[in-house]
């Protein structure tokens, strides 16, 4: 595609393209000469990776639309009916959640499907996203796919694929469905009007919402506890779909109801509230509604989870009338502990029990398994590869019921091998009221485990990058500072901020390094973009450590860095993590020079 002449692609899409609104749009930027806007509109194609599509509402090969929704559905079932055994009886799953477009692509989806003569679970109504791979499981489909672009911007939208095991694709099948979308262009359908009334088309939604709430059950630790609980808890919603299943499961864990954010409370495709639909967005005001309604109501708690429902955070007021946001990856530390007090509990081996997260991570759980005798791994970020970690865990005889990544993703129980804001929610709201029974509160059980496991702190932001030349220049510099032992080998730096730099692992594809290794192979599987880990240690007694990971983002301009400091003291490790951002930000990537911009 970027071969071709911009007339073609435009005479290209004004063929394929029958939906009247995006055609018009191609009509009026060629008639008007609007070349710089038709560039970026038609080149280059839109990717489909193992986050499947995300992107702009717009017309043209770049954007999410009408055509790209029916190509990427075209290509996606005939790989299906290539790889995966008895599609025909087996069938799909499809979703959608309240985004402009949502359930118009969701009909295509199914139509495409329905047109091959596979049957398709449509449900009907908005669903939160684990109701998808929960789906796929129950049912034993083939696949399934869900219309959301999650917490994005309000003029994007998305399609996320999960394959037949109910967890998000990966290599090689995000090659595999790539190539087969590129060969099956022609649109073969437009029409929806017909899919409802196919005996193909199967509507379970009720049955699945039903089950789905049943197998929560598994995570109700303490019903009569949670009824008879008098904390006030303020939920929102963030203008998506989250507000009934949320209300329905503390009905279903005997909690009383919580306090929605009103304004928030429905799904709004503007999100009239919110810059960022994104609860983990630091500086927006995603959360101030909420904690205003907290502190309207006396509330002691505000929940929160993204507009998809998959991902969740929370805030605890403090005695002195302070606000605290739980970071993901003190979340993840909180939930790891219980899910371990519980496993112990059940009087089974520690040595079955296994948790997974991903390697830009906390390192706290890795603690936690160092000193508890549990098993813990770590994988590239994503649920895709924490669900098939977990997987293989079990395939070898090990129980995984906890899985997380930093940004505020947690999987809970084997029934959902992806994150779930709602299953997150109920375990949060279990915590807080046994704690409460006991005259503590989530944030006095953290501090406990810093106690027992050692202090953690994260400071995770990026630097804005939008030449990919300079990124490249970047990391290549990187890996050429410190002196050069081989002509074979990299050489990384030697140290950051006064610490000396223990390890490095480098997961770039065409760079893979590992120093951890005899062989210098990496342990971890290679990543599509730029990743390199450090990790470096004080020289003083106190011995603090510090974990750095650096990484491209596959969707946004931007260079991320994760950096999580930890020691028995707090003031130190304090101290030190501004020290490493700076030396990073001026001296390892030249911010000033390579005009980096920061958030």
């Amino acid at each position: 595609m970027t071969d071709q002449s911009l007339e073609d692609l435009v005479k290209e899409w004004l063929r394929l393209d029958k939906n009247s609104s995006t055609r018009a749009e191609i009509e009026h930027l060629w008639k008007n000469d609007a070349i710089e806007e038709l560039e970026r509109r038609m080149r280059p194609r839109i990717e489909f990776g193992t986050a499947g599509l995300r992107g702009k509402m717009e017309a043209g090969w770049s954007r999410i639309n009408d055509l790209i929704v029916i190509q990427a559905s075209q290509g996606l079932c005939a790989y299906v009916l290539e790889h995966v055994d008895n599609v025909i009886n087996r069938g799909v799953v499809v979703g959608h959640d309240h985004r402009h477009n949502s359930e118009r692509w969701a009909q295509l989806t199914a139509a495409v499907f329905i047109a091959n003569n596979i049957k398709v679970y449509l449900h009907r109504g908005l669903v939160h996203t684990p109701l998808v791979p929960f789906t796929v499981k129950r049912t034993h489909a083939a696949c399934g796919i869900m219309i959301t672009a999650s917490h994005n911007p309000k003029q994007d939208n998305g399609y996320k694929v999960y394959w037949e095991n109910a967890v998000q694709i990966i290599g090689p099948h995000d090659k595999g469905i790539s190539d087969s979308i590129k060969v099956n262009l022609e649109p073969l359908a437009w029409t929806t009007d017909q899919i409802h009334a196919s005996a193909l088309c199967l509507d379970r939604t009720q049955e699945m919402e039903d089950e789905y709430f049943s197998s929560l059950t598994s995570l109700n630790i303490s019903r009569s506890l949670n009824s008879a609980s008098e904390i006030k808890y303020v939920n929102t919603s963030m203008h998506g779909v989250s507000h009934p299943f949320v209300s329905r499961a503390f009905k279903t864990f005997g909690f009383a109801p919580f306090i929605p954010v009103k304004e928030q409370q429905e799904p709004d495709p503007e999100f009239p509230t919110v810059k960022f639909p994104n609860p983990e967005e630091k500086g927006s005001c995603s959360f101030n509604l909420s904690l205003a309604t907290a502190e309207k109501e006396d509330a002691l708690y505000v929940l929160a989870q993204d507009p998809d429902s998959d991902r969740f955070t929370a805030a605890e007021k403090g005695h002195d009338g302070e606000w605290f946001t739980f970071t993901g990856d003190q979340l993840g530390a909180l939930f790891a502990a219980q899910v371990l007090e519980q496993y112990k509990y059940s009087g089974k081996p520690l040595s079955r029990l296994a948790m997974v997260a991903s390697t830009v991570s906390s390192k706290m759980i890795e603690a936690m398994a160092s000193v508890e005798g549990f098993k813990f791994v770590e994988c590239l970020t994503g649920f895709k590869f924490i669900g098939n970690t977990a997987l293989d865990l079990v395939r070898v005889g090990y129980e995984v019921p906890f899985g997380y990544e930093e940004a505020i993703g947690y999987m809970f129980g084997s029934e959902i091998r992806d994150k779930d804001g709602v299953a997150a929610t109920m375990v949060f709201a279990q915590l807080a009221a046994g704690l409460r029974q006991r005259g503590r509160t989530v944030r006095s059980l953290l501090e406990e485990l810093y106690e027992r496991y050692g202090y953690f702190e994260t400071r995770n932001s990026y630097f804005i990058c939008t030449d990919p030349k300079t990124v490249e220049n970047i990391f290549d510099r990187i890996r050429s500072y410190g002196p050069q032992m081989t002509k074979s080998l990299p050489s990384y730096p030697p140290s950051i901020a006064g610490l000396t730099i223990t390890s490095v692992v480098d997961l770039t594809e065409g760079h893979g390094y590992d120093s951890n290794t005899l062989t210098c192979e990496p342990v971890l599987p290679l990543s599509s973009g730029q990743m390199i880990q450090f990790r470096a240690k004080s020289d003083t007694e106190d011995g603090t450590k510090i974990v750095l990971t650096i990484r491209t983002s596959g969707t946004e301009p931007k260079i991320k860095y994760y950096l999580e400091g930890n020691g028995k003291n707090a003031k130190e490790v304090g101290r030190l993590l501004p020290l490493v951002v700076r030396e990073l930000g001026e001296v390892w990537m030249e911010a000033t020079k390579n005009e980096l911009g920061q958030p």
